[in-house]
């Protein structure tokens, strides 16, 4: 809706009571996030970015500067690994434009390290699956 109801009417949670209000603390909280999206014209896809918009409430309306640039203060967001999953058929154009989205995002999303990889959608699923596996060791 883009209320902003998160940050005046109900500080920290979404006035739309549906699962993302379970779903963002917990990202919030943890030190590392994979995000899977398909690739629509070098950005992420609707779903994707819902659910990055659906986590404005961890965020707070006071602005910050940090590197030089203003940013939003955040509620309690830990420090975080990402790896992001990019898929589809992907021009080099669109792969250079994700790129400069996700390094962008990165600032925005606290992440201290991140991965991006591009991948077809026939290997999907063989990609998160090894990622997961480092994860797990």
């Amino acid at each position: 809706m883009g209320c902003f109801g998160c940050w005046t009417k109900t500080p920290g949670k979404c006035v739309i009571r549906d699962d993302a209000v379970n779903v963002y603390p917990k990202i919030a909280k943890s030190d590392g996030v994979m995000h899977v999206s398909r690739i629509k014209y070098g950005g992420y896809d609707t779903v994707m970015k819902t659910m990055l918009e659906r986590a404005i409430p961890v965020q707070q309306a006071f602005i910050r500067i940090l590197h030089g640039e203003t940013h939003h203060v955040q509620r309690e967001v830990l420090p975080k690994k990402a790896v992001i999953i990019a898929y589809g058929e992907i021009s080099d154009e669109e792969r250079d434009v994700f790129q400069r989205l996700v390094a962008r995002n990165a600032r925005n999303m606290n992440f201290e390290q991140y991965r991006v990889i591009f991948t077809s959608e026939s290997q999907l699923d063989e990609t998160v699956q090894r990622e997961v596996a480092k994860w797990k060791k």
